[in-house]
C-alpha cells in the first residue's frame, strides 16, 4: 500500500472516530521502534496484525494466539506443517511490499491492537506506518528485520505481547545460532569463501546487492556474494551475460522452475557451479529458508547453507536441529517423511 487516496484516508478516519474505543479506553507506554519512531502502544496487547509476511512468521512463532491472520491463504504444501488452528486464520492481506492488498479500512475492521512490520525500516517504510497509524488511530511498530537485531525484535514483540519469558527464549535460542555459525565460519580466508550466486524467481536473474536482506544469509554463513560488486542496497535484475562474467562457485535459489532451468538450459551449463553440480534448491516449506519471506525462517538457512558450502564445518546432521526449530516455530512436529523431503540428501 504506498498510498492512500483522500476518500479512503477520510472513510477510515471517520472509523477511528466512531470505532476504536476499544483502544482509546486502554492505558498506553511509549515505545521507540527501529525507525526512531515514538509509538503509543496498549499497555496490554492482544490482538496483532502483521503488516506483511515477516511480521506474520514472527508473531506466530512467538506469539501465535495473538495474531489475527495471515498476509494471504496459506498454500495446500504449506498446511500440513502448521496446526490447523493457525493455518485457518483468516487472509488480512499486505500492508507493504509489492503487491500490497490490505487497507486501512481492513485494519481497523481487524480491531488490533497493534499493526507491526518486521523487516527493512528505510524512511518509505515509516513514512507508510505514519500515515497508516494516522488514518487508522493504530499504533503501528516497526522491528528491524536484519541478523544483528533480530535477538533484539524478539524480546522487544514479546515483552510488549505480555510474553516476556518466551521472548527472551526465543533471543536467546536465535543469538546462539547466529554466534555459532560466526564461530564456525569466521577464520575462512577470503580467498577461500564460497563464491555465490543467488538467483531469485524462475528466471533467476534477480538477485540481492550486498546489504540486502534477502541476501544476508549468504553473508552470514561466510559465502562471498558476487553481486555485491555491484554495490550495496536491495534487490536488483541481472543478465545471464552478467552472472557468466561473475562466473560463481556455486548457485543457490528457491525457485524450482529456476532450480530445473539453471540444470538444463544450455546457457546455464556455461557458469562453473552447473558444470560441477553446485546448484542448490533451499528448503521453502511452509516458508522459505534463504528468504520468501526474510523473517526467523532465515536461521534454518544459515544452517542449512552452512552445510551445502561448507560440509567439513557444518558436519553433524541437519535432522534435529530442523526438527527442533519447527517445533519452536511453527508448533508443530515434522515427520519424518517431511523431513526427509526438506533436507533431500542432506537428510
Amino acid at each position: 500500500m504506498a498510498r492512500l487516496p483522500r476518500r479512503r484516508f477520510l472513510a477510515a478516519a471517520a472509523a477511528v472516530l466512531a470505532a476504536p474505543a476499544f483502544l482509546r479506553a486502554q492505558p498506553r507506554r511509549t515505545i521507540v521502534d527501529a525507525a526512531g519512531r515514538e509509538v503509543r502502544i496498549p499497555a496490554g496487547v492482544e490482538r496483532i496484525y502483521a503488516a506483511g509476511p515477516p511480521a506474520s512468521i514472527l508473531a506466530f512463532a512467538l506469539v501465535p494466539d495473538k495474531l489475527l491472520g495471515w498476509t494471504a491463504p496459506l498454500l495446500s504444501a504449506e498446511r500440513p506443517f502448521i496446526p490447523a488452528k493457525y493455518a485457518d486464520l483468516p487472509a488480512l492481506g499486505r500492508l507493504t511490499g509489492r503487491g500490497s492488498t490490505a487497507n486501512v479500512e481492513v485494519v481497523v475492521a481487524a480491531k488490533p491492537d497493534l499493526v507491526f512490520d518486521y523487516g527493512s525500516v528505510k524512511p518509505t517504510i515509516a513514512s507508510l506506518a505514519d500515515r497508516v497509524q494516522a488514518a487508522t488511530g493504530i499504533p503501528y511498530l516497526l522491528l528491524d528485520g536484519a541478523f544483528d537485531r533480530m535477538p533484539h525484535a524478539l524480546r522487544l514483540l514479546g515483552d510488549i505481547a505480555g510474553e516476556r519469558a518466551r521472548g527472551e527464549e526465543w533471543a536467546r535460542y536465535a543469538q546462539a545460532i547466529l554466534d555459532d555459525v560466526a564461530a564456525r565460519v569466521s577464520d575462512i580466508p577470503p580467498g577461500e569463501r564460497v563464491r555465490v550466486y543467488y538467483g531469485r524467481g524462475p528466471s533467476g536473474l534477480s538477485t540481492g546487492l550486498a546489504g540486502s536482506i534477502n541476501v544476508e544469509v549468504l553473508e552470514r554463513v561466510g559465502a562471498a556474494n558476487v553481486a555485491a560488486e555491484l554495490g550495496r542496497g536491495g534487490l536488483v535484475q541481472v543478465s545471464i551475460e552478467q552472472v557468466l562474467a561473475w562466473d560463481p562457485d556455486a548457485i543457490v535459489t528457491a525457485d524450482p522452475q529456476f532450480y530445473a532451468a539453471a540444470r538444463q538450459e544450455p546457457i546455464w551449463a556455461r557458469v562453473s557451479a552447473v558444470r560441477s553440480g553446485r546448484v542448490y534448491l533451499a528448503p521453502g516449506l511452509p516458508f522459505g529458508w534463504i528468504d520468501f519471506p526474510p523473517s526467523i525462517n532465515r536461521l534454518l538457512g544459515l544452517r542449512w547453507l552452512g552445510k551445502v558450502l561448507y560440509p567439513a564445518r557444518f558436519a553433524e546432521p541437519l535432522r534435529p536441529f530442523v526438527r527442533d526449530f519447527y517445533v519452536r516455530a511453527y508448533h508443530r512436529a515434522p515427520t519424518e517423511a517431511q523431513l526427509d523431503r526438506l533436507l533431500g540428501d542432506l537428510a
